[in-house]
Parts: structure tokens; C-alpha cells; sequence
């Protein structure tokens, strides 16, 4: 198979596994962040902050930790997000877990937190609370509806946010129930937005701009603004968006097409020029004069027909073949490839989108590397995500806490 399927490479041709670099700098280097969330959010967002250099300091229960810990297999998902990290086991429902806090965050630059709106307030830990002891303190609050509004007293979940915000209406097929993909898809995109949010508010400060500041960041929010301008398109239209499987409303052809050998091609051919090119290595040339086809508005309105005529042609070639057929005609194709065909795939390990450290429980951990890649200060990973409680010790130190008195915390249940 040529480089261009998904073909993979021998594990054997492999580069052996990539040390950690504990020592690195990156950006964002001397920032100190605070991360009491837990679950995918809150880890998305600092696990970008700690990839880009800063000091990620996170807050477990004691004997728990976070709950991603216990999200999917091998604690996978913790090993991924929370490298470079830090961990301090802390009882935050105690008073002397809250006193110990308060003085942790006398020393940072930023607090990460995804409590339902109002719980840090009720522990005496509100932001006009945290800035009488820290005025620079920026303070990000992620939840799933906001922390204002009719719902800012709601949990609010992945799931429920990609249900109620449009995207689970739209995704899927026009015969079948709405769709949810099997990814944190709201909560990922929430943590991109949060990682650019703590940015701007440190940048303000830097500026003279701001002292601390609150980020009100909702999960509702951020995937509602990339699902397209469809308030505005419906208020032009009357038309809501309608779920119709691999098309599209906006361009035409675009799909996945099966192949003779039961694997599937991507396509998307909606500019005019490369339309043109698709009907001619198609050999149907006639087709793009023909009033159903000849432009843009008519091909989205004939799509399913087209759709099969473009199918019916790629069915008569493997994977393969077609790859190789329709990018020698110039024309966009990509193949399906699934995390088995990807993880020692060509294109991942040459670019270094997946490299490979040293892990206790694994042979190797791939792990995506960091992104983007700034070419003068990039981002690194320092270290493994840590154990629940592993920097206890040095953390308390700092704070003015001797081996004894970290011993009677820990009798006390505060660590």
C-alpha cells in the first residue's frame, strides 16, 4: 500500500522511546496555575497551559484524586492530560485544607475551577475572597451553563451541553435520531477556549490593563459559536439545519464513498475548479455544463444523485487505487483510517504527531505531542502525570510546612 492509505510502518523501524524532558522551558514558563477541576474540561485547559511551560499545580482529593484517574482503560486519558503536571492530595472541605489553599494561591497567577456556581463562595473561597489575599489572582470558573443566567445553578455535562446547543440536531442521519459522537467533544473544545482565555487575561495584566479577573467560562457557550451562523441563517431563512448524514448544505460534492474493498474515501470537491476536474477524471465531462450540476446551488440541490454517480465510479477501485487514481487528476481525495491504522502511520510518525514515552504500566504511551509548534519556544513534556499526593512534600515546604507538621496533616486526613 502507498503512504498515501493507511498503510502502517514496523514497529520495529521505530525510534526508541522518547525521554521526558523535566528541565525544559517553554512560554509560558514562571506561570503558576492552581487547578482544582476534574474530569476533561478543566484537565484540556491546563493540560495546554502545562504543555506550553507553566507550573500546573493540581488539587486531589486525598485517597481519590481526579476523576478522570477512572476514565477509560489503563488511566489512559490521566496519563495523557495530566503530564508535566503536579499533584497535591488536599481535603478543600476541611478548614485546614482551605487555610493551606489560601496560601497555595498566594502564590499563584491563576485558579482553574469547575464547581457548580456558588460552592467556592459557600467555603469563604469566592473570587472577592481570594483577591483580598491575592488581587492578581486570575480565577477561570468553567461549568456547564455559565455562572449567570437561568441555569447557572444546573451541573451541566458534555452530553446534555451537545444535546441542547444544536449539534446533536444536526449530526446524523435524516432517517435516524439525532447523533452524539463518541468524544468530550463539548468539553475539549471548552478547554482550547479556556487555554486562550487564561492567555488573554494574562497578557491584560501584563498590559496594566487588569489585576485578576474572573473568566466565566460555560461549556454551552463555545461549541454553540462553531456550529455556524445559524441564529442569523435562520432569521434570514426561517430554516433550521437538518441532519443529512456525510452531505452538506453549504457545498456539494463532499462525502465518503465506499471502495471495492469494503473501505471507505473521503472527497470534497466544492470549489468550481476542482468540481471540474472530478467530473473529467470521472469521465463524465458532460456533466459540468448540465443544468443540475453547473453550479454550486445546483449541485447542493442534486447532491444524492450525484452522490451515487461518484460512488458507483469509486466502487470500481480499491482504497488504493482510487488515492492514487484521483490525486494523479489533481483532485482532493483522503482515505478513512481508524487510531489502529494511525498510531504507526507514515505521516504520524514523521511529522511527530505521536511519539512514544516511558510508561510503568505499558510498553510504550503514544502520546500526541504538543501543539501548535512554535518554532522559537516550543512547548515540551517535562514529565509523567504524577501520582495522587506526589508532591505533597515539596509543595508544603514551600508554604512553610515542616516534615512534622505534614505528618499530623496527614493523620488529620487534610492531605
Amino acid at each position: 500500500m502507498t503512504e498515501r492509505g493507511c498503510r502502517t510502518v514496523n514497529r520495529k523501524e521505530l525510534p526508541m522511546k522518547t525521554p521526558y524532558t523535566p528541565d525544559a522551558k517553554g512560554p509560558l514558563h514562571g506561570l503558576r496555575i492552581v487547578d482544582m477541576t476534574r474530569f476533561a474540561a478543566g484537565n484540556m485547559m491546563t493540560h495546554m497551559l502545562t504543555d506550553f511551560g507553566a507550573e500546573v499545580i493540581k488539587i486531589e482529593r486525598p485517597g481519590k484524586g481526579d476523576d478522570l484517574r477512572r476514565f477509560g482503560e489503563a488511566e489512559t486519558w490521566w496519563k495523557v492530560y495530566a503530564r508535566s503536571k503536579k499533584s497535591m492530595s488536599l481535603n478543600i472541605r476541611s478548614e485546614e485544607g482551605r487555610k493551606i489553599l489560601l496560601k497555595l494561591l498566594e502564590t499563584a497567577d491563576v485558579l482553574t475551577e469547575n464547581f457548580v456556581p456558588g460552592t467556592l463562595e459557600k467555603w469563604g473561597l469566592g473570587p472577592e475572597d481570594l483577591w483580598r489575599r491575592n488581587e492578581n489572582l486570575i480565577i477561570a470558573r468553567v461549568s456547564g451553563w455559565g455562572q449567570t443566567g437561568p441555569y447557572a445553578h444546573k451541573p451541566g455535562f458534555g452530553s446534555l451541553i451537545e444535546g441542547m446547543s444544536g449539534f446533536a440536531a444536526m449530526t446524523g442521519w435524516p432517517d435516524k435520531p439525532p447523533l452524539l459522537l463518541p468524544l468530550a467533544l463539548a468539553d475539549m473544545i471548552a478547554g482550547l477556549t479556556g487555554f486562550g482565555g487564561v492567555l488573554a487575561a494574562v497578557i491584560a495584566r501584563m498590559n496594566g490593563d487588569a489585576k485578576g479577573q474572573v473568566i466565566d467560562l460555560s461549556l454551552f457557550e463555545p461549541l454553540f459559536g462553531i456550529l455556524g451562523p445559524w441564529a442569523a441563517a435562520y432569521e434570514a431563512t426561517g430554516k433550521t439545519p437538518h441532519r443529512q448524514g456525510n452531505s452538506s448544505d453549504v457545498a456539494a460534492p463532499r462525502g465518503l464513498y465506499p471502495t471495492k474493498d469494503g473501505k471507505h474515501i473521503a472527497m470534497s470537491a466544492s470549489m468550481q475548479s476542482m468540481w471540474e476536474k472530478l467530473a473529467q477524471a470521472i469521465g463524465r465531462p458532460e456533466l459540468i455544463e448540465d443544468v443540475k450540476y453547473k453550479t454550486s446551488l445546483a449541485r447542493i440541490e442534486n447532491s444524492a444523485e450525484l452522490d451515487q454517480i461518484i460512488a458507483d465510479e469509486m466502487q470500481s477501485r480499491t482504497l488504493d487505487e482510487n488515492l492514487d487514481y484521483y490525486e494523479s487528476q489533481g483532485v482532493t481525495v483522503g482515505p478513512i483510517c481508524d487510531i489502529s491504522d494511525l498510531i504507526d502511520h507514515p505521516y504520524i510518525r514523521g511529522r511527530g504527531v505521536l511519539q512514544d514515552f516511558e510508561d510503568k504500566d505499558l510498553d510504550r504511551l503514544p502520546m500526541h505531542q504538543v501543539f501548535p509548534r512554535l518554532s522559537d519556544t516550543p512547548g515540551t513534556i517535562r514529565t509523567p502525570a504524577p501520582e495522587i499526593g506526589q508532591d505533597n512534600a515539596a509543595l508544603l515546604s514551600e508554604l512553610g510546612y515542616d516534615a512534622d507538621a505534614q505528618d499530623k496533616l496527614n493523620e488529620r486526613g487534610v492531605l
